[in-house]
């Protein structure tokens, strides 16, 4: 597994109008990343996400905690990089290279690589071999790398934005790719993406970064279960979000129309329910929730709106 303990990153002093002085990306970070999992990450923009992506694949080296590779500290440890392959977001630095001098250089740092795999996805794509990166659209260049890392053979293959700005059929042709080579030979996949509907379907696992600190991670289908919305109707007047929270739920958020009030609340089911007859209510009734309402809430929570989250 990778193993994350106690990551704290802080960059140096800088002055952007009305922020100055350190930035603290990561705050007390601790993960564990399972094998064979799909794990996504998720995040308010500069939660952090590329940082801990860089931090992983030994680009940038921990200040404070640890982060291993199946038992092995990957900062400055070749061994342990070469069982991991990082997909930028950027592919500008690739510009100058052509799809077959791009295997020839990655070919040379991965035992691993193979060869016939490279040909055979490169073929199905169809994509054409002597032509510079430059020249590529920006889809053409996502399903380069993607190919590379795939042939490259790697145990943990972390893509960071892998998908924005990708047309749909495009998104799809790359994930098809990845999912592919996952049930051929069980290999890791980390993604970071802010399309959240993305994560629900691609990820098993995924966690929730906001100001450089976790929020949470688990399972997606007990993330999703974990937090429900609660729709009250008490004739003799609207519950108050003090009500609520006096029987031990968290609240998230509380909404009063009339005597209706939407509340969504913390908790399985079973323990909303079962608390929620305290309130002598004429009606309960609650609503599940999509993974994207659940981190918008907890974001909401935390005094970061939608619109901004559905922005970075």
């Amino acid at each position: 597994m990778i193993e994350i303990k106690n990551v704290t990153m802080e960059f140096a002093g800088r002055t952007d109008g009305n922020n100055s002085g350190p930035v603290l990306a990561l705050d007390d970070v601790s993960l564990q990343i399972p094998d064979g999992s799909v794990y996504g990450f998720v995040g308010s923009n500069g939660a952090g996400k590329s940082t801990l992506m860089r931090l992983m694949c030994g680009v940038y080296r921990t200040q404070q905690g640890s982060i291993t590779i199946d038992g092995e500290e990957v900062w400055d440890n070749p061994a342990a990089k070469r069982n991991i392959f990082f997909v930028n977001d950027e592919t500008v630095q690739f510009a100058d290279f052509t799809v077959k001098s791009l295997a020839k250089y990655f070919r040379s740092y991965y035992e691993t690589f193979s060869k016939d795999t490279f040909d055979r996805l490169v073929a199905t794509i169809g994509l054409p071999m002597d032509r510079k990166f430059s020249t590529f659209s920006k889809g053409m260049k996502r399903q380069a790398i993607a190919v590379v890392a795939l042939a490259c053979g790697t145990k943990y293959i972390v893509m960071d934005e892998a998908f924005d700005g990708l047309d749909p059929a495009m998104r799809k042709m790359i994930k098809d790719l990845i999912v592919d080579e996952m049930l051929d030979r069980g290999m890791t996949l980390i993604v970071s993406s802010h399309n959240l509907t993305e994560i629900s379907e691609l990820c098993d696992r995924a966690m929730l970064l906001h100001k450089g600190q976790m929020i949470f991670d688990d399972e997606i289908d007990k993330i999703r279960s974990g937090v429900s919305k609660a729709q009250i109707v008490r004739k003799s007047g609207a519950v108050t979000r003090g009500e609520i929270e006096s029987l031990g739920l968290t609240v998230l958020k509380h909404t009063v129309m009339g005597s209706v009030v939407q509340a969504v609340v913390k908790g399985t089911e079973e323990e909303i329910a079962g608390k929620l007859e305290g309130l002598s209510a004429d009606f309960v009734e609650l609503v599940p929730l999509t993974l994207e309402e659940v981190f918008v809430y907890e974001l909401e929570a935390r005094g970061y709106g939608y619109e901004s989250f559905a922005e970075s």
